[in-house]
């Protein structure tokens, strides 16, 4: 008799006559149905790693809507109320997009020499000017715009027209200045560049509008950064401003089309059709802000256009470097008090706050003080050899203009509070007209004093205007206060 295997326990063996009906058969694993539209943002999802695979995300999502693809139909990836995130984020483009001027003013100096560098910073200065009209002093009344009483399709169609008007404008220009052919596609290639800025602020400020600011934020940055470096790598290889400047203007299209444009479509709902009435009445709401903030931008830039065709362009090299510093400070005090700006709204509409509010608008001028003050010890030791060291030439004679200009860039950051709290205070029509008188004052001291003194004529104009101009908003501040006491 034969002896029938041991079995131990946990050993396979083999079963001598395997057939279907005692093999056992695998359990089914049943798969979980997802509804079709969570299956759907699944598979859109962008991917969390290295930024080479956010690029290639984000590639593939315009891809499926570029063949085939329906824009209502993507869902919206990212997510809204990102209090952090926003403001890191949009501090980052904000401060990119106002490092943006310095650093191709650097890169322009060292790579093609002051006299060059000059005629690019006087064709970027014009198309920043510019700017403000292709902005319209829009923004603040669109994001506020939270009912959309005006659909987005007609801001796109305002800005549209103010960014062709603009581009009218520069060009007319160049035309009365009887510039050269160069200088010509110079100032082409800030202003197309400066244009496709002010086009695609009305999709950032949509962005914001939806509480999605610090998609806003990559959006600026990433036009910045990309504009520095086109502009760098075509001006290093070519050392051609005319190509570098147009490869700049070529490089804020692309960025539009890639990613601006795009991300405001795939990120925020679809708007109604656009209407002629809506487009007259932005123009017509925003019109008291544009003019206040285009007289403004003037003021600041008529002594750099009171030294063209007096001074040598590299003249306006000088005074951008000693400048810059002044705009770092503006930036700075911008930084702390513009977020507090609703609160500020809210403490005033309580009569029995107003004295808190005095002091709080005391408080930020004495900060405004204290930020002059650390700018005239960072001028002292360290922005004149910072100057000589990034422009390559020496900076030692503007020593006491670097000083008057973080003076000014201190009474600057002021006026900007103040004018503020002026329109918090709804009296912005009174900031308008004494903007108006501040414009003649300084392009008749500008002329005078460049004749008589030059380069430091310029500077002395321009502190002088910032000094009336900051008496004027002040005296204009008590006068409200008492009206309103």
């Amino acid at each position: 008799m034969e002896e029938e295997p041991t079995v131990f326990e946990g050993t396979a063996t083999e079963d001598p006559s395997p057939t279907p009906s005692n093999r056992p058969k695998p359990t089914p694993r049943r798969k979980r149905k997802r509804p079709k539209a969570q299956r759907r943002r699944q598979h859109k999802a962008p991917r969390h790693g290295s930024l080479s695979d956010i690029v290639n995300g984000w590639w593939e999502r315009l891809f499926s809507v570029a063949f085939g693809g329906d824009w209502d139909d993507q869902p919206r990836l990212y997510e809204s109320g990102q209090g952090a995130r926003d403001y890191l984020l949009n501090t980052l483009g904000s401060i990119a997009w106002g490092t943006l001027f310095p650093l191709l003013t650097v890169v322009a100096t060292q790579l093609s020499g002051a006299e060059h560098a000059g005629q690019f910073n006087m064709a970027f200065t014009t198309a920043t000017l510019l700017l403000y009209v292709g902005n319209y002093g829009v923004k603040t009344y669109q994001v506020s715009d939270i009912t959309e009483t005006e659909s987005f399709a007609s801001y796109q169609v305002q800005r549209l027209l103010t960014c062709l008007l603009m581009l009218l404008i520069g060009f007319g220009y160049c035309f009365v200045r009887r510039y050269d052919h160069d200088m010509w596609l110079i100032s082409a290639g800030a202003y197309a560049f400066r244009a496709i800025d002010a086009l695609a602020d009305t999709y950032e400020a949509r962005l914001q509008q939806q509480d999605k600011l610090y998609l806003a934020g990559i959006s600026q940055a990433v036009r910045s950064v990309l504009g520095v470096t086109a502009f760098s790598l075509l001006l290093l290889i070519t050392r051609s401003l005319v190509a570098a400047s147009i490869a700049m203007g070529v490089s804020a299209l692309i960025s539009f089309l890639l990613l601006t444009a795009p991300l405001t479509q795939l990120e925020t709902p679809r708007s109604r059709r656009w209407s002629a009435l809506e487009v007259r009445e932005i123009f017509v709401e925003c019109f008291p802000a544009f003019l206040a903030l285009f007289l403004f931008a003037l003021i600041e830039t008529v002594p750099k256009y009171a030294m063209e065709g007096v001074l040598p362009y590299e003249s306006q090299v000088y005074f951008s470097a000693i400048y810059f510093p002044a705009q770092a400070m503006l930036m700075i005090v911008g930084f702390i008090y513009r977020p507090q700006l609703v609160r500020l709204a809210t403490i005033w509409t309580d009569p029995h706050k107003r004295m808190r509010f005095d002091l709080i608008v005391g408080g930020m001028i004495g900060v405004c003080a204290l930020v002059t003050l650390g700018g005239l010890a960072f001028a002292k030791w360290l922005a004149v050899p910072l100057n000589s060291l990034l422009y390559g030439t020496d900076f030692e004679p503007y020593r006491t203009a670097q000083y008057l200009m973080v003076v000014a860039g201190g009474l600057t950051a002021a006026i900007d509070f103040l004018y503020q709290i002026i329109t918090v205070l709804r009296r912005q029509a009174a900031a308008t007209r004494i903007y108006l008188a501040a414009t003649a004052f300084v392009v008749a001291a500008s002329i005078v004093l460049v004749r008589l003194y030059g380069f430091d004529g310029a500077v002395w104009s321009y502190v002088a205007v910032m000094g009336a101009l900051l008496a004027a908003l002040a005296i204009q501040y008590v006068i409200i206060r008492i009206q309103e006491a």
